[in-house]
């Protein structure tokens, strides 16, 4: 069993807990930025969750901290149940490959691996053995509706489905968050609709969906809205009606 995993935990503890989270760039200097001011974000198993804001105003700061991708100022947060003030670079690494899936705008497809290869790179660093991985790569594209096309490079694949690539990927080690910076940026509307579409579906299969947008109606389509303003966090001033709108 990992470090991560023998942490203790709070029971039934929220997915994703901050408190007072701050970051500060290049502190105590003419250049300081404050990124973040004081951010409370509670969100509990299952849900899906938008936080929207535009360019600058903190929301992808306060999604690399939720990925741990960088640590913050001041402040805790806890990551399903851990304390990610308690780890250690390589502690924080293994809790994002066990804990955190990644679903990027620009998808991040190795062009000279074929979509099952793409998918299953992840259990690699989990060091899963290869025919394990590659069961488990087509059983991750079969559940996006990509099984057909398993053995397709990116080149040879859609948008949408370069994307569903990225999601299959993102789920293959079976994390418990799922985090998508503006997943639908580079797709039409119809085929972003699939994406938002899929991402319900995994919300419904008790996955945590965090989703990063400049767009109100992508927002919409999540159960709970925040925005960010000048790195601070609000509750949306409209919701979407009902727990799975």
């Amino acid at each position: 069993m990992s470090a991560v995993a023998m942490e203790a935990r709070t029971p039934r503890a929220a997915v994703i807990q901050t408190r007072d989270l701050r970051k500060v760039y290049s502190a105590g200097t003419e250049a300081e930025v404050v990124a973040l001011h004081g951010v409370n974000l509670r969100i509990e198993p299952g849900e899906f969750v938008a936080i929207m804001g535009p360019s600058g105003s903190g929301k992808s700061t306060l999604m690399n901290l939720i990925g741990c991708l960088d640590t913050p100022t001041s402040g805790t947060y806890h990551c399903d149940g851990v304390d990610i003030a308690t780890l250690d670079a390589e502690q924080r690494a293994d809790l994002r490959l066990e804990k955190i899936g990644f679903v990027f705008q620009g998808f991040n497809l190795l062009s000279r691996m074929s979509a099952l290869e793409n998918v299953a790179m992840p259990m690699g660093y989990a060091n899963v053995a290869k025919d394990e991985r590659l069961r488990r790569a087509q059983a991750a594209l079969e559940a996006v509706g990509l099984s057909s096309r398993a053995h397709h490079r990116p080149s040879e694949l859609s948008g949408g489905q370069q994307q569903r690539v990225a999601i299959a990927r993102a789920l293959i080690n079976r994390p418990p968050i799922l985090l998508a910076d503006e997943p639908t940026g580079a797709l039409d509307s119809r085929t972003g609709e699939e994406i938002l579409a899929l991402f319900k579906q995994l919300r419904d299969e008790d996955h945590t969906v965090v989703l990063i947008t400049h767009d109100a109606e992508v927002a919409a389509h999540a159960d709970r809205i925040y925005e960010m303003r000048d790195g601070e966090l609000h509750a949306a001033a409209t919701q979407p009606q009902g727990p799975h709108a």
